[in-house]
């Protein structure tokens, strides 16, 4: 029996989204055509980008349908010479200047919100920023679905998000702007997307996404992410209970309601990472689009933690489909496992 417990890295398919996927297989049209056929595709398109406004409470912005977050993230960000902190996502540090500081409790600090990015919730430790009405763009992927928010209420002028991240396919996303909003795309061709990302649509990933996207606003209003946070809090208290030198990133302020990221100085995070995984259990030493590199998390280290404390971090990111008998089986295991790592280092 092996239980997943890396949910920040991807979830699993959710059935709304498969049942939607199979059913776009069936269209088969072109959406830029305007034949019968084509304009059945259309109408398929422009619903789902409906379905993904209405869950992000962007009625009335500007839905582009990209490859994810990472394109749709370049789309704003390449050449503007932002500002962000570092500890965003590798798919924003890549085009900011990392300037902005960032206190130990992981919460950053925006002088210039019209020249700067920051994401509303922080993949590896859970952390939600309180966005600064101006603020250019955000990365709204790991917060999608799992709090509750709108684009239209946050006070920005971009959002991206991701599907895979909220029961959707894998290879599809979306970048979400104010209406009217000058984007020029990456991707050039033939006009798709209100010109701004060109190529014909993935109609069976956006399909899916906006499957996904609805039923994880229905989950979401349905409270099941409250029931999500009070496992996730009795869990940690069991790990520091076991390990009382371990600290919890960013347990003093808000986090996503799913998101463990423990700190056990000394103890290797990928030594962790399989110990766990021959016990059952998959979770992850931090970014899933770092995993392997054996270096100290950019996060963890922004957010003041020295070296042997940043490489000794695991990120467990739970499910409204776990249960209590999951969160105490991994408990079981973890604790088993620092007890050997204790008795052999004490």
């Amino acid at each position: 029996m092996r239980d997943y417990l890396d949910w920040n890295a991807t979830t699993p398919l959710r059935p709304e989204a498969k049942q939607a996927m199979a059913d776009a297989m069936e269209i088969a049209g072109n959406p830029s055509s305007v034949h019968t056929e084509g304009r059945a595709a259309k109408m398929a398109l422009e619903h789902a980008r409906e379905q993904v406004a209405t869950a992000l409470g962007a009625e009335g912005a500007d839905v582009i349908f990209t490859s994810g977050a990472t394109e749709a993230a370049a789309m704003v960000l390449a050449g503007k010479g932002m500002s962000c902190a570092a500890v965003e996502h590798s798919a924003v540090k890549t085009w900011c200047e990392q300037d902005l500081a960032v206190d130990r409790d992981g919460i950053v600090s925006v002088p210039d919100p019209v020249r700067a990015t920051l994401q509303l919730a922080n993949n590896e430790t859970g952390v939600v920023q309180a966005l600064p009405e101006g603020l250019a763009s955000s990365d709204l992927t790991q917060a999608f679905g799992k709090i509750p928010f709108a684009f239209n209420w946050l006070g920005i002028t971009a959002g991206f998000v991701s599907a895979h991240k909220l029961g959707g396919p894998k290879g599809v996303g979306a970048l979400i702007v104010k209406k009217g909003t000058d984007i020029e795309g990456v991707i050039r061709g033939g006009g798709q997307e209100q010109g701004r990302r060109g190529g014909t649509e993935n109609m069976i990933g956006i399909l899916g996404f906006a499957a996904a996207a609805s039923a994880a606003q229905r989950d979401l209003e349905a409270g099941l992410w409250d029931e999500v946070a009070a496992r996730r809090d009795a869990l940690e208290a069991r790990l520091l209970a076991a390990a009382p030198g371990s600290v919890i990133a960013g347990k003093e302020t808000r986090r996503l309601p799913n998101t463990t990221c423990i700190l056990t100085s000394g103890w290797k995070g990928e030594t962790q990472v399989m110990q766990m995984d021959l016990a059952g259990f998959a979770i992850s030493a931090g970014s899933a689009c770092s995993s392997g590199k054996v270096r100290a998390s950019g996060t963890l280290q922004a957010m003041g933690f020295d070296d042997a404390a940043a490489q000794s971090a695991i990120r467990i990111s739970i499910s409204p489909a776990l249960g209590d008998d999951q969160m105490n089986r991994f408990a079981d295991a973890w604790e088993s496992a620092y007890g050997r790592w204790s008795d052999r280092n004490g």
